[in-house]
């Protein structure tokens, strides 16, 4: 009787541990995506990337038939947002916008964990220039005037960021460098708290990115002094470019971002992924937002085509890191 109640155990175990590998099993032969994904986006909610992201999400939602839930996790210039993608699991239900900041981030840093060579690239999704503005009650109407207040007072005027090494961070001190002036920088939390800062007065200028910087100018509360992109922007006709402005060629500094999950991301996940993204990003409401926010929706044509982008901009931002002498404050 103990022979058999032992043997009915053990087959009972038995029948349990099939029971689960068939379910595991049925789980990973599952056609993805089978539940929601989560969106990671290392920007303030409420700001222009943000905005942007849970727009193109929205139809993203609708091409893969799951939700694509946005969550923000605001820190350290973005990597916060990093280091924790870095942790998730490569099955693709875990996504972040990854932009050009945290290739500067891990550039200043090395020893923060996460390598935005090693993620998974599956789309670039566009490019955003900065805006330089100034609080519209300022007497600085134009970049020289801006560059003439600096040279007058050699390490007073300062200039807000969404933090350091950010987007905002490298125009300003590309800025500063181009004029020969030193300037004191003003990291904050995240791009959303550039203007308000100008507003209230604590910083005198800022460069955040267009999609930030065109509500506020709408209202009349911020005056935009240039622009960091090779050429005018359609919104912003009058507003020279920051080259133009400084009589230079090497001031083009627009921000990118793009879709990343963790490394090791199988392939098809990847192209399942890709597929929907480039289709959201080709909807007219979509691009129709995009082109008001003066954003400029330009997806890579396969991951691979981003993973060689993100490899040349290293190579372009570290130079920009090294010549403007950024380091962590």
């Amino acid at each position: 009787m103990r022979t058999t109640g032992k043997l009915a155990v053990r087959l009972g175990l038995a029948v349990a541990v099939a029971t689960l590998l068939s379910g595991a099993a049925r789980a990973s032969d599952a056609p993805f995506p089978s539940r929601p994904i989560r969106l990671i986006v290392p920007y303030a909610a409420g700001g222009g990337p943000d905005v942007l992201a849970r727009k193109t999400a929205e139809v993203v939602s609708r091409e893969l038939g799951q939700p694509v839930v946005v969550e923000n996790k605001v820190g350290a210039g973005g990597i916060l947002a990093a280091e924790v993608l870095a942790q998730q699991p490569a099955d693709g239900y875990t996504l972040m916008i990854g932009a050009s900041t945290h290739v500067t981030q891990k550039l200043m840093q090395p020893s923060v964990k996460f390598d935005p060579a090693t993620f998974t690239h599956v789309i670039r999704t566009g490019f955003s220039p900065q805006v330089m503005v100034v609080k519209a009650g300022t007497p600085y109407r134009t970049v020289a005037d801006v560059a003439q207040a600096a040279r007058s007072a050699p390490g007073t005027l300062n200039y807000a960021s969404g933090g350091i090494g950010s987007a905002a961070h490298l125009a300003g001190a590309a800025f500063a460098n181009a004029v020969r002036v030193d300037m004191v920088h003003i990291p904050y939390k995240g791009s959303v708290e550039i203007v308000p800062s100008l507003i209230r007065g604590d910083t005198t200028f800022g460069f955040p990115v267009a999609s930030t910087a065109m509500p506020p100018l709408a209202t009349g509360t911020v005056r935009a002094l240039a622009v960091t992109s090779a050429h005018r922007l359609p919104n912003l006709p009058g507003v020279p470019t920051l080259n133009e402005a400084l009589g230079r060629q090497d001031l083009v500094l627009d921000s990118w971002s793009g879709i990343w999950a963790p490394a090791g991301v199988p392939k098809p996940v990847v192209a399942r992924l890709h597929a929907a993204f480039r289709k959201a990003l080709s909807d007219p409401a979509v691009r129709d937002f995009y082109e008001k926010a003066a954003s400029v929706i330009d997806p890579t044509p396969t991951p691979e085509a981003f993973s060689r982008f993100i490899a040349e901009e290293t190579v372009k931002y570290r130079r920009i890191v090294e010549q403007s002498r950024i380091a962590l404050q």
